[in-house]
């Protein structure tokens, strides 16, 4: 058997067997990663944005070989442990691709996302500037069309490197978070009901699905909206506070969105030629996380380990953060912490059914 061929079938089985673990291998099982979402995997591209939603300050990154890049959190968001599974780099922020040696770093990915945004224009707008899931796609578009065909040498070459290229997308989140639920703000919940909104987020979902469909994207891998009735920043807001773990009143209204989603998912896969889409079932871990902490490790599933503001919901800067960050849910008062992220990672993205739907291959690209 061939040397490189011997390393592939390794790394296969390595992958199956520990895909979150710090395994490295000499070929990737796809060529790159592109990242679109909200806070839970912007990777610093609000750092250059007029915001309020922004972490470039210890003492987030405390556990990031890197330090306080933009991530939400104190180490690895879920894009990160979705990288490192794939053999990939971590996807760079597409804000900070400024000079010419950057733009090099696209070929592996790159991360569009961006805090507080959601997939309707005018979320998360209230606490300053984000990226919009469409913002994210024309930036991807331009990506496409000015940057990457640098490194093809055929249209050819570059569609098939996009179609087996992963795209992977957590939004939503703040559709609810920072645009239904926040009636002083916003008037969503005013217009639509809990199920016409998320129909409306749906469709609006699809069609930006199908245009990255039509840039060249094959292989998706879509997240469903997280137990935002479960995040301490909305439990602590609550009076009298819920009894219960979480409020289960503002969880039932993303099931609307999340129970739909499955069906778009499929829809799109029947009509566009040569799609996968993926759920990841974000929501069933997380609200379990909540629920039975002990089952995974976790002693605190409510206080956050840094010391937050009441008003955005993320930690002051330059404050100890807790000691045992291993065993806190929360990293700030909405973000999960890095452990969490690592436990999201393994349950929502590492089934056999994601192996076998992406159908990802440990040929190099």
């Amino acid at each position: 058997m061939a040397k490189a061929s011997f390393i592939s079938l390794l790394c296969m089985f390595l992958f199956l067997s520990y895909l979150f673990n710090d395994v490295k291998c000499d070929a990737p099982f796809a060529p790159a990663l592109y990242v679109f979402g909200d806070s839970v995997v912007d990777s610093g591209n609000n750092n250059y944005l007029q915001t309020l939603i922004k972490v470039n300050y210890k003492p987030y990154g405390i556990d990031f070989p890197f330090g306080a890049t933009g991530r939400f959190t104190n180490g690895k968001t879920v894009a990160d442990y979705v990288a490192q599974s794939l053999g990939l780099p971590f996807a760079p922020p597409y804000l900070g691709l400024s000079s010419h040696v950057d733009k090099r770093r696209i070929i592996t990915g790159v991360n569009y996302a961006s805090g507080s945004a959601g997939i309707l224009p005018e979320s998360g707008t209230a606490l300053g500037k984000n990226l919009d899931f469409g913002t994210q796609i024309k930036y991807f578009q331009d990506t496409v069309t000015k940057n990457l065909p640098k490194f093809f040498k055929s249209h050819l070459e570059l569609s098939h490197y996009l179609s087996k290229s992963i795209f992977f997308i957590v939004i939503g989140n703040n559709d609810y978070l920072n645009n239904y639920i926040q009636p002083a703000r916003y008037n969503s919940s005013k217009i639509y009901t809990p199920q016409h909104f998320g129909q409306l987020l749906l469709g609006l979902l699809k069609t930006h699905l199908k245009k990255l469909y039509t840039l060249g994207a094959r292989k998706f891998v879509v997240a469903d909206v997280a137990p935002v009735g479960c995040l301490p920043a909305v439990v602590n807001s609550i009076k009298p506070k819920p009894t219960t773990p979480c409020a289960e009143n503002l969880n039932g209204l993303v099931t609307f969105f999340n129970a739909g989603l499955p069906k778009i998912l499929l829809e799109l896969r029947k009509t566009l030629p040569g799609s996968k889409f993926v759920q990841g079932e974000v929501y069933k871990i997380l609200y379990d996380m909540n629920q039975n902490p002990s089952k995974y490790g976790l002693l605190d599933a409510m206080a956050p380990c840094c010391v937050s503001s009441k008003t955005t919901g993320l930690c002051f800067g330059n404050r100890e953060p807790c000691q045992n960050r291993s065993t806190h849910l929360y990293w700030d008062l909405v973000h999960p912490s890095q452990q969490a992220y690592s436990l999201i990672a393994k349950s929502a993205f590492s089934t056999g059914s994601f192996l076998a739907n992406i159908k990802l291959t440990a040929e190099k690209p």
